[in-house]
């Protein structure tokens, strides 16, 4: 695959950094995903031909290598992209929607009707849960650490929008305000019933386990806030069931069902249900300030760098 575009997302700063739970070996080429155009197939490929619009997931490389003028990428974890859709909007599917769409689907298990709460939701995984889970029919409230955040979720589709703050007391408030808003505003007096969970820290046991239900679901996605010992006294009053959610090992034992997820998605995508954006490009020459945003905490959105434009690849 020629590379149009490369996604940069907080794991990716993260294991550059050397902190991130899997750790390549020196020298590694980051990045896991990558959008482009097909120059060159193997001899037993069936879906693609030269010249196809494609977005690839490094996973057969563990997860890394998509920051490359040219890619290999094993046939099953490769995409065709709608003709209707930018290459550039894609170029973080798999660590935005993918990590969404297992946490809400294969963790969560929600269904039509029920009411999520993400938090850390003006990221790319916290827009893309939102708008995977309003196509799924959930009601979603949205939490973000200031004010000037709130613009992202709300564009996005999220039914409210709070602000949780980066103190014990704002965590306090932001938890009254979530329960409240559960009970008057979406019918569910018990609270949320699975919270998507970007930040942990002490927003975790400041605010997050009185949001839940009894035997409702909280699904660790990250922790941008630092981690917390989380105290299974709470847990076990509560009856909640804490669970982490990595879609990258699931994906490689489950195959099939992650090719049915990634087939879903597309659909959502063709339909409109979703609309994977592009917030930030940066020029090859400056992807470190990529990386930077995120070391920084101020990444949003769809951030990715750019290789060489779409437009260029048409006319060569």
């Amino acid at each position: 695959i020629e590379t149009s575009y490369a996604g940069v997302q907080y794991p990716d700063a993260l294991q550059a950094q050397g902190l991130y739970q899997i750790q390549p070996p020196l020298p590694y080429i980051p990045g896991m995903d990558v959008t482009g155009v097909v120059k060159q197939v193997g001899s037993s490929v069936t879906k693609f031909k030269v010249g196809d619009r494609v977005m690839a997931t490094m996973t057969s490389f563990g997860g890394n290598g998509a920051m490359a003028s040219f890619v290999k990428a094993s046939e099953t974890s490769v995409w065709k992209i709608p003709d209707n859709v930018p290459l550039s909007a894609c170029a973080n599917l798999g660590r935005n929607y993918y990590a969404a769409y297992h946490s809400l689907k294969i963790v969560g298990e929600i269904s039509p009707g029920q009411l999520v709460l993400v938090d850390g939701a003006s990221g790319g995984v916290g827009m893309a849960t939102i708008e995977l889970a309003k196509a799924m029919g959930c009601y979603c409230i949205a939490g973000v650490s200031t004010k000037d955040k709130m613009q992202y979720p709300k564009s996005v589709g999220a039914d409210l929008v709070l602000c949780y703050g980066k103190n014990r007391k704002s965590y306090k408030r932001f938890k009254t305000e979530v329960k409240k808003a559960s009970a008057d505003l979406f019918g569910h007096p018990r609270g949320v019933d699975v919270i998507i969970d970007m930040v942990q820290g002490e927003l975790f046991d400041a605010a997050l386990l009185s949001c839940v239900r009894p035997l409702g679901k909280i699904c660790l996605v990250g922790f941008t806030a630092g981690q917390k010992l989380i105290r299974p006294g709470i847990l076990l009053v509560k009856e909640v069931c804490v669970v982490g959610s990595l879609w990258g090992r699931w994906a490689v034992e489950n195959p099939e069902q992650h090719t049915e997820n990634v087939y879903e998605m597309l659909h959502y995508l063709a339909r409109g249900d979703i609309k994977p954006r592009v917030d930030r490009i940066f020029p090859l020459d400056r992807f470190i300030e990529a990386f930077q945003l995120f070391e920084n905490n101020k990444g949003r959105g769809n951030t990715i760098v750019c290789f060489r434009e779409e437009d260029q690849q048409r006319t060569n």
